[in-house]
């Protein structure tokens, strides 16, 4: 079967969008985004063109740019394209150059989706790409989560063509004469990406030739295999879990004959901020006294009688509050917080006390604490500059007394809010945003 024939009968079995519904496909100019634009184009579907040009390359990044607009312009297609100074963004956001290229690439495509309304944003990533990002995840440790791969859906972004091998789009491409440019970076194993499919997948292939649909296979059976486990895990969690108020009670007799032990707890304490690390150490508790406890940043296990207990840090005691459940009114000390979700405001209102967070930036779990020494964060408004919360409240002139009082807000141990004073740049609203957390300080 033909690759375009493949190609239209899983974009219909997968049912990405609505009938009719235009998508926009990010494209740069290499063979896998040009043999997708040509796939889309044999096969009728409505869509649209977006190329960024990362001026990282000189000449040869104008001509990707030169040769998607003449496609689009030969074949009657939407096309949108942007320039990006990206060395530039680098230097003022002090990051890699490739985690800058794909933060101002996905929020790019983003603002273009929405602005155009377009159904979706569609990636090139195909069989191979799958491939590697399983070798790697496996290779780093990750666990049953890491082993699923490449999704073929992440929200707005769809990967119509994860079915396909290289040799598949490569063989489309000579077959219909698909232009196309090389980009010289792809050449070099300075990257891991690079580093494993340049010399990790041919040196496997070499001994098992199938590899590449061998692992695509097993991909498969991996992310039905993560569907029974978590409904294993939440049938154990049933089982075992006691709810009482705000704390859980787990039975100590009955968790200690579970099997596998080591797993059950893992998945039982991690969502309260408990590592890996500390399972043999949850595992001791089973045999320890009364009131013998450990803590994550957020919860504490404490061994009470028969039971395990569950329960949230005392703010009192460790100054720490998380933030599980939205909406949420919290009293800490003299303050008083509001959490609520919301759209993003029209007009920010100029008031130290209200504070609008992306949404699409904060990950669980959330936590208000008080600051301590070495905290650091960006500060709104001033470039992606990294800046120590001791010397920000020097620069303040903020009294010692004062000083003393301020908290945090924490999302995924990265200071969204200074309290009462500002934002972090890297939470902050953008024309992208739909969807904000609003909270109010009294």
């Amino acid at each position: 079967m033909s690759l375009l024939q493949r190609f239209r009968d899983n974009w219909r079995q997968k049912a990405f969008v609505k009938e009719g519904q235009t998508v926009l496909l990010a494209v740069s100019g290499g063979i896998d985004s040009m043999v997708m634009a040509q796939l889309f184009h044999a096969g009728n579907i409505p869509f649209a063109i977006a190329h960024c040009n990362f001026q990282l390359r000189g000449e040869e990044a104008d001509k990707d740019e030169e040769l998607v607009l003449d496609w689009c312009k030969q074949n009657d297609v939407p096309v949108h394209h942007v320039r990006f100074d990206t060395q530039a963004k680098v230097e003022e956001w002090k990051k890699g150059i490739q985690e800058t290229a794909r933060i101002l690439r996905y929020e790019w495509l983003e603002a273009t989706r929405q602005e155009h309304g377009y159904a979706a944003i569609v990636t090139a990533h195909h069989a191979n790409d799958n491939a590697e990002t399983l070798l790697m995840n496996l290779f780093k440790g990750t666990g049953i989560s890491g082993l699923h791969g490449i999704p073929v859906q992440n929200g707005q972004i769809i990967r119509p063509l994860l079915f396909a091998a290289k040799v598949d789009i490569i063989a489309y491409a000579k077959e219909h004469s698909v232009a196309y440019r090389d980009d010289a970076s792809n050449a070099t194993d300075k990257y891991l990406r690079n580093d494993v499919r340049l010399n990790l997948l041919p040196a496997i292939e070499n001994t098992f030739p199938n590899v590449v649909d061998n692992l695509n296979n097993s991909i498969q059976r991996f992310s039905e295999a993560e569907i029974l486990y978590k409904r294993a895990v939440e049938q154990e969690r049933r089982k075992l879990v006691q709810q009482r108020g705000k704390d859980m009670y787990i039975p100590v007799r009955k968790l200690a004959l579970r099997e596998p032990l080591a797993t059950i707890c893992y998945e039982l304490f991690a969502p309260f901020g408990f590592t890996p690390a500390q399972v043999p150490h949850i595992i001791e508790l089973l045999k320890s006294g009364s009131g013998h406890f450990i803590s994550s940043p957020t919860h504490r296990i404490i061994r009470d009688r028969e039971f395990l207990i569950v329960t949230t840090v005392a703010t009192n005691e460790t100054d720490f509050v998380a933030i599980e459940n939205i909406p949420a009114a919290i009293t800490v000390g003299e303050k008083d917080f509001k959490f609520a979700y919301c759209k993003p405001p029209a007009v920010i209102p100029d008031n130290n006390n209200v504070a609008y967070i992306n949404t699409a930036k904060l990950e669980q779990p959330l936590i208000l604490r008080r600051w301590k020494q070495g905290d650091y964060f960006y500060p709104l408004g001033m470039s992606m500059k990294k800046k120590k919360l001791s010397r920000y409240f020097m620069d303040k002139k903020i009294p010692l007394h004062e000083k003393e009082n301020v908290w945090v807000l924490e999302s995924n141990k990265r200071i969204a809010w200074v309290v009462g004073h500002r934002l972090d740049e890297r939470f902050k609203l953008t024309p992208a945003t739909t969807d904000a957390l609003e909270i109010k300080l009294s």
